[in-house]
């Protein structure tokens, strides 16, 4: 009797398990998706460690909206295609389709799949579909026109190892050693819709001066705030780059930070960020 009542409270517990995987992929598929910020290629607008949830009802959903599992330490690599690559369009030059579909707004900072690797990128929406994008020396040119800048003072952070990964920052004022202060210079940039955000420069190298792209219809055109540290969408995909991102690769937006840690784990309570807590995503 006492084998067959811990049988069952086995077999309830592996039902409890199965059952909350279940309610939590339901939930991450189709309302909000946990990301952690782990480059440098959004600052100041997104720091290392911060963590947010991924708005996927904005812009409705496609077979990117299906959750990834990526545990390397176990062996598990499941990728959303995998489990919704029926739900791919049948001509991807067209950019795709969504199902309760809304369209992403120039400035909207995004969560995307890489049309190539399958990862998720997140950066923020610069060009439409049908536009002429360009960037002359630094200045981001929308259908022939340079889009507003304006001198926002210095970012400033300590010049040391950030995050899990141990990334150390680009500097302006570099090489600068561990502990030293690393500047850059920050501008408030304002794109054709009234949208304003802060973008670093660091120094003057290819990705400032581009050819002029013009975006193919049901595609996206995707650069980092962080403009001189962050693969994007001026570089095309045939060299290692973003290129235009399909319709149906966006996975969705970014609209609040919930909590930001600095140090290389969560569990490191003195490097809470505690001014990022629910801090807006701009």
């Amino acid at each position: 009797m006492a084998e067959a009542k811990q049988g069952n409270s086995i077999i309830e517990t592996i039902k409890t398990i199965v059952y909350a995987l279940l309610i939590a992929g339901v939930f991450r598929t189709l309302f909000f998706q946990p990301f952690w910020i782990p480059s440098g290629s959004m600052k100041d607008t997104l720091l290392i460690g911060d963590f947010l949830f991924v708005n996927k009802m904005a812009y409705g959903y496609s077979y990117a909206s299906c959750p990834t599992v990526l545990i390397p330490a176990i062996g598990i690599n499941i990728d959303a295609e995998d489990i919704c690559g029926w739900m791919k369009s049948g001509d991807p030059s067209k950019g795709g389709e969504r199902f309760m579909a809304g369209a992403p707004e120039r400035g909207d900072v995004v969560v995307f799949r890489h049309p190539v690797t399958g990862r998720d990128f997140i950066k923020r929406l610069t060009g439409l579909p049908g536009d002429k994008i360009q960037v002359k020396a630094g200045v981001l040119q929308i259908n022939g026109e340079p889009v507003k800048l304006e001198p926002a003072g210095t970012f400033e952070e300590i010049a040391e190892p950030q995050g899990p990964q141990r990334l150390r920052p680009r500097c302006e004022n570099g090489p600068v050693g561990t502990g030293g202060l690393c500047t850059k210079s920050r501008f408030t940039e304002t794109l054709p819709n009234g949208v304003s955000h802060d973008i670093l420069n660091i120094a003057m190298q290819n990705s400032d001066n581009t050819p002029v792209y013009t975006v193919p219809e049901g595609f996206y055109f995707f650069m980092g705030d962080n403009r001189d540290n962050s693969s994007d969408s001026r570089v095309p995909q045939q060299v290692g780059g973003v290129g235009f991102v399909p319709y149906e690769n966006i996975v969705g937006r970014a609209d609040r930070i919930m909590f930001s840690s600095s140090g290389r784990s969560m569990l490191f309570f003195w490097t809470w960020r505690s001014d990022r807590y629910f801090k807006r995503v701009e």
